[in-house]
């Protein structure tokens, strides 16, 4: 297993950018597939971005794809979520998940490692 912590989470006006960060403990960190998944009041889980373990593969939500960019750092075991152009509706917690030895996917239900959420708020 790993441990994940996301920071970075705060509250910016629609049409600014945010920037997430997941540390991850031990040194098996490339390994991993990792995501971001998010989770605003009254609605389900739902995944923004994944990326493969060496970095070459990434996949968006559609709602984000042109506006978020997911990239991974394995020599300081960290992975980022830059956010830009964001919207009221990008308001939510997200999550940092990891699974070990898998190809990339977005199903929340293929990731058993996950950090605590970071609060994201998006004013209109």
């Amino acid at each position: 297993q790993v441990q994940l912590v996301e920071s970075g989470g705060g509250l910016v006006q629609a049409g600014g950018s945010l920037r997430l960060s997941c540390a991850a403990s031990g040194r098996t960190f490339s390994s991993y597939i990792m995501g971001w998944f998010r989770q605003a009041p009254g609605k389900e889980r739902e995944c923004v971005a994944v990326i493969s373990n060496g970095g070459a593969t990434t996949r968006y939500a559609d709602s984000v794809k042109g506006r978020f960019t997911i990239s991974r750092d394995n020599a300081k075991n960290t992975v980022a979520l830059q956010m830009s152009s964001l919207k009221p509706e990008d308001t939510a917690v997200y999550y940092c998940a990891a699974a070990r030895s898998l190809p990339v996917t977005m199903t929340a239900r293929s990731y058993d490692n996950w950090g605590q959420g970071t609060q994201v708020t998006v004013s209109s």
